[in-house]
């Protein structure tokens, strides 16, 4: 009795048993499923601009979707990790294609300048499982990196790498180029003992940087394309130096670095040439022209020899006094004639109005080529004493030093900086200017230019080496011996009715925009 009893109750001990683990297997199987389906799907939470996640299998415990966007935009360098273990609470499951992820980055790294940094940063332990990111360059991106301070919105602040590569056409621009940046100063990279001088004129479709349309204060000796000038080629030239690159002339940033200040061209009409150019420049960042105004009311023409422009929005000034020699022109009594002398012992009469400028651009050369200069007959006057004869280059020397010596009792080197230009060369064929000299046939820059350096530019820089203040001397003579398109020829002032070709002066927009952005390089330095 006993046995048979106890097998009868075997059986449904059995049962219960199974119909127990039974209910409990479809109980958890639901219930996996009813979270599986609950649990939000994370790509679809993870809005990343521009980023594809390559691997994203085996996550396990919690984190936040937000923390995971964090983790990945709070460095601006993002290096890729060294392995796919050792993040804490994640484990990796299938190949990881190490080979394909490996090429991925090496593309991302050649493809940097544009974008970010191709280098990943490991996340750290606590990060979650994101083995690579595939970084695609958006306009959402790009405004991202901006906002955490990336390497891109540093590229978009300083003018773009690309940007700036594309411009100077070298593989290794960025390397040696010259940044400017947020507070206005120049970021050096390579360019100790750079050699502006030396260097090659580059076409770029991004120039000029106005027109004659866009800047109305062209004066009509220089206004070659609105005197019928059809070819629009010299224009479009900037020159490169050979072993680094200069900054894109910056209006705005001028005009900040004016602000509250004077800014003063004394010299001949090739010195007017440059300040109506840097006046043209600084007008493309004026939004308002009626906030610039001279302050007599003149209108700029040949004429007239002074002129002082007020950018009421910067406190500024942009001034213009013209002086052929820097020192007094006058008259003395030869025997029973009144002739005219250069008093090269006495700096000119104006030079009171030069007072109190805080930049200084000085220029002396083009009429010391006159024949009266030249052949310093009764001309040349010290004191009461008028030279029978005296050598043109030694009379030239007097009057830089006596310019040099007056810049020296009348400046704080603290408070003015001061610049001498070197003389620009004229480009004369088959005479001079009033002998039937041409340039006229000339459309494109020179292959190549004279190697002789000027007597004048020699005898300015010795000087300049012997005075207390600190000049800086402008060397533009060089890159502008290439440039024989860039003279008005018969498009200047009258040219065509008197058949006086001017091969001196400049078109403008011209070469003496380049005059004006290195002038720029070396406010910013």
């Amino acid at each position: 009795m006993e046995r048979q009893r106890s097998f009868s109750f075997k059986p449904t001990r059995f049962l219960v048993f199974s119909f127990t683990i039974s209910s409990s297997l479809i109980f958890l199987t639901f219930f996996t499923i009813w979270v599986t389906k609950s649990t939000p799907s994370i790509p679809q939470e993870t809005h990343f601009p521009s980023v594809a996640i390559q691997t994203m299998t085996g996550f396990s415990g919690n984190f936040s979707v937000n923390a995971l966007k964090d983790s990945i935009l709070e460095g601006t360098h993002l290096s890729k990790p060294e392995n796919a273990s050792g993040f804490s609470g994640a484990s990796l499951t299938g190949d990881l294609q190490k080979k394909k992820n490996e090429s991925q980055v090496a593309e991302h790294e050649e493809g940097a300048s544009g974008g970010l940094i191709g280098n990943f940063t490991s996340m750290g332990k606590s990060a979650p499982a994101i083995l690579f990111l595939k970084i695609e360059s958006t306009e959402e991106q790009n405004a991202e990196l901006k906002r955490t301070g990336g390497q891109n919105a540093e590229l978009n602040r300083t003018g773009g790498q690309n940007a700036e590569l594309n411009r100077t056409g070298g593989q290794n621009a960025a390397l040696k180029k010259i940044e400017i940046s947020s507070d206005g100063v120049v970021e050096e990279k390579r360019v100790r003992g750079c050699d502006f001088t030396r260097g090659r004129w580059v076409y770029d479709e991004s120039y000029p940087l106005y027109t004659n349309v866009s800047c109305p204060l062209i004066d009509e000796g220089f206004n070659c394309q609105g005197n019928g000038r059809k070819d629009k080629d010299y224009m479009k030239w900037r020159w490169q130096p050979q072993d680094c690159d200069i900054p894109r002339f910056n209006a705005t940033k001028m005009l900040e670095l004016m602000r509250g200040k004077r800014l003063v061209f004394v010299g001949d009409s090739i010195n007017r040439n440059q300040w109506e150019s840097m006046m043209c420049m600084l007008m493309s960042a004026v939004r308002d022209p009626t906030r610039v105004y001279e302050t007599h009311r003149r209108r700029i023409t040949k004429e007239k020899g002074n002129y002082s422009f007020k950018f009421v929005d910067y406190k500024c000034t942009v001034e213009y006094y013209a002086s052929h020699f820097l020192v007094h022109e006058g008259k003395a009594r030869v025997g029973q004639k009144r002739v005219q002398t250069l008093r090269i012992d006495s700096i000119d009469h104006g030079s009171s109005r030069w007072r109190g400028a805080d930049i200084l651009v000085f220029n002396t050369a083009h009429w010391w080529t006159h024949y009266k200069t030249k052949a310093g007959i009764n001309y040349y006057q010290e004191a009461g004493q008028i030279h029978p004869q005296l050598d043109v280059s030694a009379a030239f020397r007097k009057a830089l030093m006596t310019w040099g010596s007056w810049v020296d009792k009348h400046f704080n080197p603290r408070k003015t900086q001061v610049f001498f230009r070197s003389s620009a060369p004229s480009h004369f064929r088959g005479g001079q200017w009033n002998s039937g000299g041409s340039c006229k046939e000339a459309t494109q820059p020179l292959q190549t230019s004279s190697s002789s350096y000027s007597e004048k530019n020699t005898i300015a820089e010795e000087v300049i080496k012997q005075m207390r203040t600190p000049v800086k001397f402008l060397n533009i003579t060089g890159l502008s011996e290439y440039r024989i398109d860039g003279h008005p020829s018969i498009y200047g002032r009258n040219s065509r009715k008197s058949g006086i070709q001017d091969c001196s002066h400049w078109c403008l927009p011209g070469i003496p925009d380049a005059w004006n952005e290195l002038l720029f390089l070396h406010l910013l330095k």
